[in-house]
């Protein structure tokens, strides 16, 4: 081995470290942002050492992308609102998935026929793998973008012939992945595959319904993974699979974690546009009372113990800063307050630990679902901004609903609950809560910042 081929090498073997190291930062708010940096260098380093390995004659195009890509990226982390942060991870998803496939559609359109005709079919089948698995991820990113940013609606979008035309796809895939790979040289079989992979990816996602999108966004970001790996074994390139190995990886362990917060499969999740229609069963009745936020702050001040459950409507709010100045009243007020996480709270993995970690509240105080509902009726209060599903008894109660054996927050077993929302509706999953009914239920309805703030100024006028 050269001495040129050793240190290229070695350059591969610290990214590898940096990377890996990264992601361990990463698994905790108080050191993510450190592991964002340790990764990022070390995917500095794998692209410079590649660029050198390879000789690249013109460097024009490649410092244009470079100065395009970084000033996008700059624009966007400076400008992004939290409550986009789930669309965006998609669009990145979808970003990773495109540039898999435009490799694969480079790698062979840089081949002469002679070449062809020496390559070895095996490097063929990646190259089909990965633009098949980067144009379903590319166009799955786009349709769950839309969902998740509003652009489309979040329910799942059955028409009749889905399945046959599902079925068709996979069939299609294994005949056009052999013509592929063993005529390379016939642009046609080129051009269906990405054709294929890119309707899949559409088909595959709106059939899925909104409460299912955190997990869509993991196994997302999954298959970006896996698509990166199999072009780096379509242009043999060690950092680029071992890479892929690793975002394929963890996104597949945080879809797991995710199915099972959620109590169902994959598979479950995945094929919930072919399952029946599940019948509602009885109506929910019953009278939502409604609440002032100065009596809110009477019930407050009387407080023990105090449990905040977080979900999407406190990052639209942007009410994590008022929350936090809330905690710090309660807590000059002798009353202990903690925060419940439901796995799936928000529109992505982690959604409601970035807004409160954004808003400096001690990660210790941050409690998992399988830690506060044993000690549930302990609470005096229980204060829900936003969150619905994950919160709904249903999961719980009524056989007929589709979020039935969910585990969920059980926060009707509190002494009191206050539910901070601008109406009544149904949440994100389109499924209707018994919990504002509850006996023990105060709805306090508007703004969850305009409400907080409200109950601070209380504190402060008393």
């Amino acid at each position: 081995m050269s001495d040129s081929a050793l240190i290229i090498n070695l350059a591969y073997v610290l990214a590898t470290t940096l990377f890996i190291v990264g992601l361990k930062l990463l698994s905790h708010p108080s050191s993510a942002k450190k592991g964002n940096l340790v990764s990022a260098i070390g995917m500095f380093i794998a692209v410079v050492v590649t660029l050198i390995d390879h000789q690249i004659i013109s460097y024009h195009w490649i410092l244009v992308g470079f100065v395009i890509g970084g000033a996008y990226g700059a624009w966007k982390a400076k400008t992004v609102e939290m409550t986009q942060m789930p669309e965006m991870v998609s669009l990145f998803n979808g970003y990773g998935g495109a540039a898999s496939l435009l490799l694969g559609w480079a790698t062979i359109s840089g081949m002469n026929t002679i070449t062809m005709a020496t390559t070895d079919t095996l490097i063929f089948v990646t190259v089909f793998l990965t633009i098949l698995i980067g144009g379903i991820t590319f166009s799955g990113s786009v349709i769950a973008w839309g969902k998740l940013s509003g652009k489309m609606s979040s329910k799942a979008f059955i028409f009749t012939g889905l399945r046959e035309l599902s079925i068709l796809h996979l069939i299609a895939f294994f005949v056009v992945g052999y013509l592929f790979a063993t005529d390379p040289s016939n642009p046609v079989w080129l051009y269906v595959s990405i054709a294929l992979a890119l309707s899949f990816g559409i088909w595959a996602t709106i059939s899925i319904g909104g409460a299912d999108m955190p997990v869509v966004i993991a196994l997302l970001n999954s298959y970006s993974g896996v698509a990166a790996c199999a072009a780096g074994l379509a242009v043999e390139n060690t950092i680029l699979i071992v890479t892929g190995l690793l975002v394929g990886a963890s996104g597949l362990i945080l879809t797991n974690i995710m199915c099972k917060a959620m109590n169902r499969s994959l598979m479950n999740v995945l094929l919930s546009g072919f399952a029946k229609p599940v019948e509602m069963g009885e109506a929910i009745e019953g009278e939502v009372k409604i609440m002032s936020a100065q009596d809110a702050f009477y019930v407050l001040e009387a407080a023990q113990s105090v449990l905040v459950v977080p979900g999407y409507g406190m990052a639209v709010a942007q009410a994590q800063h008022a929350v936090r100045e809330m905690q710090s009243l309660l807590e000059e007020n002798n009353c202990t307050v903690e925060y419940a996480i439901h796995p799936v709270a928000g529109r992505m993995p982690g959604h409601m630990n970035v807004l409160l970690a954004e808003a400096d509240v001690p990660y210790d105080l941050l409690c998992e679902m399988d830690d506060v509902n044993p000690r549930m009726e302990n609470y005096d209060v229980v204060i829900v901004i936003g969150a619905n599903d994950v919160v709904n008894p249903a999961a719980k109660e009524m056989k007929g609903s589709p979020i039935y054996g969910m585990p969920v927050i059980e926060v009707y077993r509190a002494k009191t609950v206050f539910v901070l929302k601008r109406s009544a509706n149904a949440g994100f999953a389109g499924v209707d809560n018994p919990l504002f009914f509850k006996d023990n239920t105060r709805m306090v309805l508007g703004d969850a910042k305009d409400t907080i703030n409200s109950i601070i100024r209380e504190f402060g006028d008393d």
